[in-house]
C-alpha cells in the first residue's frame, strides 16, 4: 500500500465523522447528529461527492457515505470537517453488512452513484441493485423508501430495469440521458469522481428512482439469473453483428 494511503488511513482514526466498521450503532445516529432528520445513505461513496453535496443542499436532512475504501472516504470526511458539514458522516465497511448499523425504518432513502457496474454477467449477483442487496436495504429503509441509481453503466442501467419489472417495483423516474432533459435537477449535477472519468465511455448518465416496496421481495433469484444470461448474451451478440 502505499505511503499516501497509509497516512490516510491513519488520519480517518481521528476523524470523528468516521466510524469503521462500528459495533452498536443502530437506532443511535439522531444521537450523533443531535436531531431526528431524516438520514440518507450514499452507497459506494468513493470521495463521498454526494454525501457531502447533498449535505451542502440540504441542512434539514443527514447524510451517511459508506465505503469499504477508506484513503477515499477520507477526501469527503476531510471536506466535510473543514466545512463544518455536521450533518455529514461517513461508514468505512462492506455494504452487504449495513443491516448491522442501522434499524428497520432508520433509513429515509438511498442513492447509489457509480458503483462497479459488475460488467461480467458471471458478476451480476455483485451489482448493487441485485435483488440480494435489495432484501438488505428493505431491511433499513423506510416503508416505501426510494432509492437513486446514478449510473454511466448501460448495462447496470438495463439490469436494474429489469430487476424493477421482474419484482414488481415501481419505477418513479427513469432516464437514459439525464443531462438531456429540459430541466435537470440540482441534486442529479452533483459530479462524482468517477463520473468525471468516463469509465464506461457511454457519453450518458442513466438515472433511476425506484420504490422500494415494504414486502420483502420473493425468492426468484435463480429464475432472474436465467433471464439475465439470456438477455445480456442477446445484447452481446447483437453489439458483435454491428
Amino acid at each position: 500500500m502505499g505511503q499516501k494511503k497509509l497516512w490516510r488511513f491513519e488520519q480517518i482514526k481521528g476523524f470523528k465523522n468516521v466510524f469503521q466498521y462500528p459495533e452498536n450503532v443502530k437506532g443511535t445516529w439522531s444521537n450523533y447528529f443531535g436531531n431526528t432528520h431524516p438520514l440518507i445513505l450514499e452507497l459506494a461513496c468513493g470521495k463521498g461527492e454526494y454525501a457531502v453535496g447533498l449535505g451542502r443542499m440540504h441542512p434539514e436532512n443527514n447524510y451517511i457515505g459508506i465505503d469499504l475504501k477508506g484513503n477515499r472516504i477520507y477526501v469527503g470526511a476531510k471536506t466535510a470537517l473543514d466545512e463544518n458539514l455536521n450533518n455529514v458522516a461517513f461508514i468505512r465497511s462492506q455494504i452487504d453488512k449495513i443491516g448491522n448499523y442501522f434499524n428497520q425504518g432508520e433509513v429515509s432513502e438511498i442513492w447509489i452513484t457509480f458503483p462497479d457496474p459488475q460488467l461480467r454477467t458471471s458478476r451480476a449477483k455483485k451489482r448493487l441493485t441485485h435483488p440480494r442487496f435489495l432484501r438488505i436495504y428493505q431491511e433499513i429503509l423506510k416503508p416505501e423508501g426510494c432509492i437513486h441509481l446514478k449510473t454511466d453503466s448501460p448495462v447496470l442501467y438495463e439490469f436494474t430495469l429489469l430487476v424493477c419489472k421482474y419484482y414488481n417495483i415501481p419505477i418513479e423516474q427513469a432516464s437514459d440521458n439525464v443531462y438531456a432533459q429540459e430541466h435537470v435537477p440540482d441534486e442529479l449535477k452533483i459530479q462524482t469522481h468517477y463520473e468525471k472519468l468516463d469509465i464506461a465511455k457511454s457519453n450518458r448518465i442513466h438515472y433511476i428512482k425506484m420504490i422500494l416496496p415494504a414486502e420483502k421481495l420473493p425468492e426468484r433469484d435463480d429464475e432472474l439469473k436465467k433471464l439475465v444470461e439470456e438477455k445480456e448474451k442477446s445484447a452481446t451478440s447483437e453489439d458483435t453483428v454491428s
